[in-house]
Parts: structure tokens; sequence; C-alpha cells
């Protein structure tokens, strides 16, 4: 059948918004008089009594208004009120049969076809459009299709608020609303047992131990479980550890991958771990990575991808849809290449947003066609606060952040406790969680979720303790199925353990660590017992010329110094930075090079194997490369066109023999080359310097001590095939909700996958070699361990007989992999 034939191709309802897109672009374009062939094709105007609202609304709603209302004009044609339809003259007045836009929607002529894509009409409902325009196009005053005012914006004061006042926790009498309104009981809390595993995997990521698990259960303390969630959370790294994954996801930060290798990316893992460990208020928290130094810069850089890519991809076009996604809960997406179907965002928006990144104005693309058109830099709800178009980027970045996390925006805390509200209970307060501008199934809990955020200081710990704490987290979990319409709470949803928990829990099981981290950061850096004020010496910020911290040629420079020790040291610890890259050679050896093209965030190397007593040549090459982070130009045309970009090295040598300091930082001490003479080094600043701004945390890192802390958790390590097939992301986009069913990737991996099979191996190994264990306690050890509970009778003669007596490294890894295919294992229940 041919696909444009009119009848009975008209199929559903009135289909894509794309297609309006295409068929109203062309306006004001006549269409011509329909034959007598195609009048006798068209459906006759039904014969009701047309009312507005209960015929023609829904068709409205239902597309055109993606393009042509709520703020858009697509083809400069909007129909958000009578008279805006009228003046776009595609229908007349009592003439049905010789108005364009039915001509359109009837399909007659597939270059006008309307929509273009998406379902066709239906006879009945182009009848229903021709009695519409042959009555008159009756519209009430009163409707109208105007930009609605998006949900979950405004802040509210928290002393404000209506509280009920009958729960110990606020949260519930909310909850108790709810379950008022759709008559529904309580349920009895889950048991101590249920809870423990629960929280201690939501709020560390871990298994209970089984002893402290014991501990737990024997307590009849009141108050033992806010107790528990207080101690959890104040477990630092352990925290940081598993709140890694949940923001890697959302910071599209990983360890390997996709731009890494040439430069085109650059990780916050340092400034991240940081954060997650001193519990940074959340305000601040958003405020770094919209205003980033540069250890946290790398999440609104984005990934410089190579080759033809869509426009939508540029760095500063990802940076607007990172910072509207993760922190205002928008999805730009689709407005990053034309006015958004899914949502009221225009083009305009999103380039608005992107601008505040771009180094000038940025000339709008639809797709990948240009338009024309200047981007002004805008933010996407002005009635919160402006932007300056005149100043620097770096200006611009600083009013963004101070526009999005002042008092005013109510968004930014609604988004996180949204987050959080699903992350617990499976399902949000506005689902999806980026489609914030959707009201809430309970706006009054979003409201004091939210409001008691602010009123605590953007404490992240307090508001997970609040919900961790009510009762509405403590009911028996309900399983939500496939679909979750109709939503109404009755508990927290059964969810899985993810990727990162599996694997960690298998380690745990067996008593085993991982082999080394991925992360690239020394962790007693941020841990307690770090103190930088014991450093003898203030490192500065060099280079060949003033002022290079704003702009320098692209250049290669070469800094010396011979360095005389007293003795060969027992440390040697260098801590440096460079903006672009460094190679440190001493005595002729290479001794430390950096591993990406930027590499302004620190990086600590052990220079002992290089040091020797007396004297130590000692010589850093440091390169500036250009804007784009293009090679230094060599020819007198390459030099001509050069962009230059701020120029700068920083490094911290921690040298110690026993108790003699023999410490060397960056300063004028160091010389370079000039000619054939020997120059001092320009001293820049000290560490705070701007743009790199490391500040203390550089101080702290070349402070500490070297990290040889077990690694315990698969956060910190790049995803292997069990993790990628459990749905580790590759995080080379934002995602803040993963997949919650199952797959038929996981099920393989899990019955058959190869790293699965070598951990339980090693793992069985490891475990009938460290231990003397009989097959009855290994039994009931990794039963006690894995589930937190000892295993029936039938169970222990079951799985006894798989172990063997005495136990066997086959039947060890049986148990082991039983016990993991558990769906008492597997989930969160």
């Amino acid at each position: 059948m041919n696909s444009h034939a009119p009848f009975p191709g008209f199929r559903g309802a009135f289909g894509a918004a794309a297609g309006l897109s295409f068929f109203l672009s062309l306006l004001p374009v006549p269409g011509a008089a329909l034959s007598p062939d195609q009048l006798a094709q068209l459906p006759p105007a039904s014969n009701v009594r047309i009312d507005f609202a209960r015929d023609i609304q829904p068709i409205f709603e239902a597309s055109c208004v993606q393009c042509h209302a709520r703020g858009k004009n697509k083809g400069d044609f909007s129909l958000e009120t009578r008279d805006a339809f009228l003046e776009g003259e595609i229908a007349t007045a009592g003439k049905s049969a010789e108005s364009q836009v039915i001509e359109m929607i009837a399909g007659f002529d597939p270059d006008l076809i309307m929509p273009q894509k998406g379902k066709r009409l239906t006879a009945e409902q182009v009848g229903l459009f021709r009695a519409w325009i042959d009555q008159g196009m009756p519209w009430p005053k009163e409707i109208n299709f105007f930009k609605h005012a998006p949900a979950n914006l405004r802040s509210r004061e928290f002393a404000q608020l209506a509280v009920p006042k009958s729960f110990e926790n606020p949260l519930d009498g909310f909850i108790d609303g709810i379950f008022k309104t759709n008559k529904t009981e309580w349920p009895q809390v889950v048991n101590d047992r249920v809870y423990a595993r629960r929280v201690w995997l939501d709020t560390i990521g871990l298994l209970p131990p089984p002893a402290e698990l014991e501990a737990f259960v024997a307590d009849r303390s009141p108050g033992k479980r806010a107790r528990l969630v207080k101690r959890l959370l104040a477990d630092s790294q352990p925290y940081a550890e598993h709140w890694l994954t949940f923001w890697n996801d959302m910071l599209r930060n990983d360890y390997k991958g996709t731009g890494y290798i040439d430069g085109g990316r650059k990780q916050v893992s340092s400034w991240l771990y940081s954060a997650l460990i001193r519990n940074l208020p959340y305000d601040r928290f958003v405020a770094q990575l919209i205003s980033p130094n540069a250890e946290a810069e790398g999440f609104t850089n984005g990934i410089t991808w190579r080759g033809a890519v869509n426009a939508s991809m540029v760095p500063p076009m990802q940076a607007a849809q990172g910072v509207a996604q993760v922190f205002l809960g928008v999805n730009l997406k689709c407005a990053s290449c034309h006015d958004s179907f899914i949502n009221e965002y225009t083009l305009k928006d999103s380039y608005g947003l992107a601008s505040i990144y771009a180094d000038g104005p940025l000339e709008m693309a639809e797709c990948d066609k240009p338009t024309g058109h200047m981007s002004k830099v805008k933010f996407l709800y002005e009635e919160l606060g402006s932007i300056d178009g005149t100043v620097g980027p770096a200006a611009r970045k600083k009013q963004l952040a101070d526009v999005i996390t002042n008092r005013k925006n109510g968004r930014l805390p609604r988004t996180i406790v949204n987050r959080f509200w699903q992350r617990f209970m499976g399902y949000g307060l506005v689902e999806p969680v980026d489609e914030m501008d959707k009201p809430a199934w309970s706006p009054e809990l979003m409201d004091w979720l939210a409001e008691d955020l602010v009123a605590h200081g953007y404490d992240l710990k307090h508001t997970m303790a609040q919900i961790l704490t009510s009762r509405a987290y403590q009911l028996p979990s309900v399983n939500l199925g496939e679909t979750t319409e109709n939503f109404a709470f009755r508990g927290p949803a059964v969810r899985r353990l993810d990727a990162e928990q599996f694997s960690d829990a298998l380690m745990t099981l067996v008593k085993m660590d991982y082999p080394k981290a991925d992360l690239r950061f020394n962790r007693n850096a941020v841990l307690p017992g770090v103190d930088s004020a014991f450093l003898p010496l203030k490192p500065k910020w060099i280079w060949t010329m003033e002022n290079a911290q704003f702009k320098a040629k692209p250049a290669i420079a070469f800094f010396k110094r011979t360095v005389t020790l007293a003795a060969v040291p027992t440390e040697a610890i260098l801590t440096i930075a460079a903006d672009n890259n460094y190679v440190v050679t001493i005595n002729d050896k290479n001794a430390a090079a950096s591993n990406k093209r930027n590499s302004s965030s620190a990086e600590v190397f052990n220079l002992a194997p290089f040091l020797v007593a007396g004297e130590n040549v000692i010589s850093v090459k440091a390169t500036n490369l250009q804007a784009d982070l293009s090679a230094v130009p060599t020819t007198p045309a390459e030099l001509a066109s050069a962009t230059d970009s701020p120029a700068g090295v920083l490094f911290y040598a921690r040298i110690r023999a026993g108790e003699t300091v023999m410490d060397f930082v960056s300063d004028s001490s160091w010389t370079f080359t000039q000619g054939e003479t020997a120059t001092p080094a320009i001293e820049l600043g000290d560490t705070a310097l701007s743009p790199w701004q490391l500040g203390n945390s550089f101080l702290e890192l070349a402070a500490a001590r070297v990290d040889t802390l077990p690694v315990q958790r698969a956060s910190l390590l790049a995803a292997n095939p069990l993790m990628t097939a459990l749905g580790r992301p590759n995080r080379e986009q934002i995602v803040t909700v993963r997949q919650g069913t199952a797959t038929t990737l996981q099920a393989l991996e899990l019955t058959n996958g190869s790293t699965l099979a070598a951990l339980l191996k090693k793992g069985a190994d490891h475990l009938l070699a460290t231990t003397s264990p009989t097959t009855a306690t290994i039994v009931e050890s990794l039963y006690l361990q894995s589930l937190g509970r000892k295993p029936t009778s039938t169970e222990r003669t079951l799985t006894q007989h798989l172990v063997g007596t005495p136990a066997t490294s086959a039947g060890v890894q049986d148990l082991l992999w039983t016990l993991a295919m558990l769906p008492e294992f597997q989930l969160i229940n």
C-alpha cells in the first residue's frame, strides 16, 4: 500500500509533532484546490455539534502544541489562541473543503502531508476537524495553549510549610495523607535483618558484616535504626566509595574510555572523591562543577569528539545539557537540535545556556544545518536570574552558578531530593526523574524534603537520613512490575544490586581485595590525618613570561635546577600539575610524565628510584598547547595563526631521609634557557591562582602519605565484562537511572561469563588457602555473609553435599555461584 494514501492509511491519533513542524514550516504556501476525485475521498464533516474542549483540544494537545504553542512558533505559525490560529490563514470558517489545513491532514499531497511522520489522522478525526471549521471554528476564550508554568521551580519558606504533626518523621505524615486518600492501611515495618541489609546497601553499598548484623538484631534499645543510619553515613570512606558510582554515572566520569587517551576528556575523580569524603554542601558542590577549577572542569568540558559529529555534541552544548539534566532535571537533548517535541524547551533555550560556556556567540544549527542565527546568552528560567552576555566566560559561569544555587531557585533542591527518593524507594516523586517540569505525586512532600535540605545547609547526608529513618522506607518492599502506570505509593520498590554492589558483595564473600585501583588519586590526601601545614615550602606556578596564567604563546619550556641531597632519600614524592603537560627527567632519566594532553589537575609520582645523594640535575619539560589542545606550531605560518592559552607548571617534591627534610618546589630558583642565557623562572602566583585554583587540595596531596589502602570497591575500577553486562554504563552520556530490568546479556554473563567464573574460582581457592574451615563452617559462614541468615536444614544438607567433604574448590565455587544467583542475594527487598 502507498504509505501516503490518505485512507485507510489514517490510523491512530494526530501523530508526531515532527510532522507538524514540517507541514507548518511551509506556511503560508497556499494549497491547490482539491480535484473532484480528492473531494470524493475526503471524509465528510461530522454531523455532531462540536465542543472544542472535547473534540478539538485533544488533537491540538496531542501534536500541534509541541511545535506551535507553549512558546514555540515553528514556521512563524502559532496556535496559542484562536486569533493566532486564524492569522495563519490555513482555514476559512464555513468552508472546510476549501481550507488548506484539511488538504494537509487528508494527506493528498505527500510533500505537504500532516503529520509528515508518525500516525495519520483517522477519517473520524478529519471529519471532526471539518465540522469544527464549518461551524465557524468555535474556541472558548478561556482555552489557550500558552507555555506552562514549570513545576518544582519556586522555593518556599520552610517555616511556612504545613507539616503533619502526628508522626516523629514529618515525611511519614505526608505519606499518611497519601494512604488515607487511597484508603490504604499502613503495613507493618520490616524486621531488623531486612532493614539492616537494606540500609547497609543504600548508605555504603556493602552487605552487613555478620557480627555487626547480629549485634544490631540483638540490640533492644529504642532508636537503634536511626543510630545505625547515622553511624553508616558518618563512615566517610565507604560512603564516598559507594556514592562515587551514583555521581560518576551522572557526571559521566570514568577512568578509561572515549576521550581519555587523546586528551579530549578529563576526569573529575579527585575533586569528586574529596567532595564526597567531606560531605561538601550541595549548593557548593553544584557551584564548583558549574564554575569549576582545574580539578572539576571535566564535567562541563564534556568530550571533544573527533570527526564529523552532530552540532548538538559540541562541548558548550554538552555543558548546557549536563547542567540542565543533572542539576535541574531537564532534558535538553531534543532542544539541542530543534525545538523539543517532548517538552517546551526551544533551540534558543539550549543555545542560550550553551553560550555561557562558549568563547563567543554560537551559530544555532538545526541538527547539522546552520540557521544563520547567532545565540544570545540566557538562562532557562529568566525569572530566577539573568546572565550578562557582555562579560567573559569565567564571569558568565560564576553568574550561572550563583543563579542556580540562589535561594530563589527551588528546582535545585527538588531535583536532588527527587533523585534520592528514587534511589531509595525505586520510584521518584516525579517520574521520569529528568522531567522535573512535571508535578510530583506528592507536591507537599517534595516541598518539605527540598526546603528541609536547604534549611540544613544543603547537607545531603541529612536528607538521606530523613528518608532512611522514615517509616515509609521501612515498609515491606513492593513489586512495581514492568509498568508504573497509575502509581500509588505502597512502600519501597524491590530493587536490584547495581553492578558495583554485586561485584563488591562477591569480593566480600571470598575475603579478597581488588588488585589495584584505576582511580588515580591518593585517598590519604582527604582522609583524616593529613595536615598540609607541616610542608616547609610554598610552591609557585611558574612560566617563562609574566601573566602567562591569562594567555601565552604555544611553546615548550625547559625548567632546570641542580638539587643537592644530603643523603639517599627514603621518601621522594613529586606532586605536579601543568597547563598543558610535562615530562620530568632526573639525571637524564625519565622520572615522571603526564599521560594526557591536559594535566592541570595534580598527579603524584615516586622519585626515589632516580635520586642519589649529592647533586641531582632535574629538568621539567612543560608544554603549552594551543587553546584547542592541538600541537605546538613549528612553522612561521603555523605560529602566525596559533591560538594563545594559559600556561604554567606547579610542583612540590617531598624529599625526606629519615627526619632530614630536603624538599624542593617550583619557584624562581629554577631557570629556563632564553637564547644562550639561563633566566630565572617567572613566578605567576601560588596554588590558588586562577584559572587553575588548585588551592589547598594541591598541598594536601603533596603532604599525604603514599596510598597503600586496600582497594575494596568496584567504584574505583574501570568496568570489566561482568559490570558492563550488569548495567554499568560507558559514561559517554549522562545516566541518572540505570535500567532496572534484567536482560539476556546479564543472564548469559551470570551463567557462562568468564569474568564471573574466574572470580569464583580465585575466590574459592583463596578461601580454602587462607583458612582451614570445615564444610559445615564454610556453608554457614557464606550464608550469613551473603543473605544475613543461617541456612535452613534443607539448604544445609544440600549445600554441604555440594561443597564436599573435605571441601573442594569446585564445590565452593558451586556454592558461591548458587548463592549469587538467588533473588534473595541479588535484590534489595
